[in-house]
């Protein structure tokens, strides 16, 4: 216990000191205000943007794009990820393809996906779940292969069903394994979303990023950052939070 205060002491110490540092930066000149404004006024926009209706409005359509394409792509690429572990000569055939599509930076399909879907939400959920779908197939075959031989072959001797060995041994298995790419593969869909948001959208907290930046309305700019930046950290610890609740799953 004194151990895990002591580890959260240590992070929040080192986000008060970046904090620290970006205000003695910007109030003693030593980078101009303009192109990067105090910490404190820059809080303090985030503070005034989050009364702002139309700012809680991106959001909600922000949100409610991260979310579907989330839902969408965890149990699509986890039934994938599943299907290639399972069988040998499949998986041979696909993981140095899936190796392959993920090490292509994702942003230069864009164009496609406006093409195909249009500038809307389809655009925006459509590059979010393709953003996020490899990294849940890749970290689901991980975690499939993860699973002792010697469970299987106890459930099976014992006559478990199909629907037994997954929930009593597979399930047990991979949940550390998929709550920890649950995790990464958030950070890939929400950047996948803000990024079509930001290249072509009519509204979204992205599209509101980008358009502070064209203005160069720093405040704004850098106010939008830390609210992206809070709710990706709240989160990954939720997510944390379920991770450690599940760790005696792990022997």
């Amino acid at each position: 216990m004194t151990g895990t205060l002591g580890i959260k002491a240590a992070r929040l110490a080192v986000v008060l000191a970046v904090f620290a540092v970006w205000e003695v930066l910007s109030r003693t000149g030593a980078v101009s205000p303009r192109l990067l404004p105090s910490a404190s006024d820059s809080l303090a926009m985030l503070g005034e943007l989050l009364q702002r209706a139309s700012v809680r409005n991106d959001l909600v359509v922000t949100a409610s794009e991260v979310l579907t394409a989330f839902v969408l792509a965890v149990p699509v690429g986890t039934l994938i990820g599943f299907l290639i572990a399972e069988n040998r000569y499949f998986s041979e055939v696909m993981k140095p393809l899936l190796f392959f599509a993920f090490s292509i930076p994702k942003s230069i399909f864009l164009p496609m996906f406006i093409l195909v879907f249009g500038v809307g939400f389809s655009e925006k959920v459509g590059f979010g779940f393709f953003s996020t779908i490899f990294i849940v197939i890749m970290s689901t075959t991980t975690a499939v292969e993860s699973v002792k031989i010697e469970h299987l072959t106890v459930a099976r001797s014992y006559g478990a069903t199909a629907v037994q060995t997954a929930f009593r041994v597979y399930l047990p298995s991979m949940l550390p394994v998929l709550l920890e790419a649950l995790r990464i593969s958030m950070i890939f869909n929400l950047t996948g979303v803000i990024l079509a948001e930001m290249y072509a959208s009519r509204d979204g907290i992205g599209h509101q990023i980008a358009t502070w930046g064209e203005n160069f309305q720093m405040k704004q700019l850098l106010a939008g950052v830390l609210m992206i930046a809070i709710i990706a950290m709240t989160f990954n610890e939720l997510v944390r939070w379920v991770e450690t609740r599940c760790s005696h799953w792990r022997t």
